[in-house]
C-alpha cells in the first residue's frame, strides 16, 4: 500500500482503475500473484510520476560565482519517464551543456533538474525544453545545449516493434542557437 502522505496521488483511486483493467483483461483480481498489484501499481505511479510534485527551483540552491568561461558539460545522465500517449516508459541518457556567465551549478544539480522533469507524464520533445529552458532562466548562461537520447517502449514492444531504435531531441539556447562555432564544440563535447 501507497504511503498516504503524497496528496497529489489518489491511491485507492489509482487501486480501483488497475482492477478494472485487471478485470477487463480477463484476470482474476484474488488470485495470489494479482492480489497486491493495484497497489503496487499505484505506489510505481507515484514514483515514477513524482517530479510533477517537485519544485526544480530547489535544485538551483548550488549556484556558485565562479569566473569559468568555458563550457560546462555533465554527460550520459540516465534518466526515465513515462510518455503521455501510452502511459509506458522511455528510457535514456541526457547530455547537458551550458557557458556559464559568471556562476556555475553544483554537477549534481544538473541530473536533479533532468530527473525532476523526466519523472512526469511527458513527451521528449518537451523534456528537452523543459531542461533547456529553466537552466536558461534559472542559471542566466550565455547558452544552454541540451540533447536527450531514448529508447521508447511504446515504439519497440507494441506498434512499429523496432527493438534497438533511439529517438534524439535537441534543445538550444543563446549562444549555442545563434553561433554555429559554439554549437558545434558543444556537440562534439557531448559525442566523445
Amino acid at each position: 500500500m501507497m504511503d498516504n502522505k503524497d496528496k497529489t496521488i489518489d491511491a485507492a483511486r489509482i487501486e480501483k482503475a488497475v482492477k478494472e483493467i485487471l478485470l477487463a483483461v480477463g484476470e482474476d483480481i484474488e488470485r495470489e500473484g494479482i492480489k497486491g498489484t493495484p497497489g503496487r501499481v499505484a505506489s510505481m505511479y507515484a514514483e515514477l510520476l513524482a517530479g510533477k510534485r517537485e519544485d526544480p527551483k530547489k535544485h538551483l540552491s548550488s549556484v556558485f560565482t565562479e569566473n569559468y568561461d568555458e563550457i560546462v558539460l555533465l554527460r550520459d545522465i540516465p534518466f526515465y519517464s513515462i510518455c503521455e500517449h501510452h502511459l509506458m516508459p522511455f528510457i535514456g541518457s541526457a547530455h547537458v551543456a551550458y557557458l556559464p556567465a559568471g556562476a556555475v551549478l553544483g554537477v549534481s544539480k544538473l541530473a536533479r533538474i533532468v530527473d525532476c522533469f523526466a519523472r512526469r507524464l511527458q513527451v521528449q520533445e518537451r523534456l528537452t525544453d523543459q531542461i533547456a529552458d529553466f537552466i536558461m532562466n534559472g542559471l542566466k548562461p550565455k547558452g544552454v545545449a541540451v540533447v536527450l537520447e531514448a529508447s521508447h517502449s511504446c515504439m519497440t514492444i507494441r506498434g512499429a516493434k523496432k527493438p534497438g531504435s533511439i529517438m534524439v531531441t535537441s534543445s538550444l539556447r543563446g549562444i549555442f542557437k545563434k553561433d554555429p562555432r559554439s554549437r558545434s564544440e558543444a556537440m562534439s563535447l557531448m559525442h566523445k
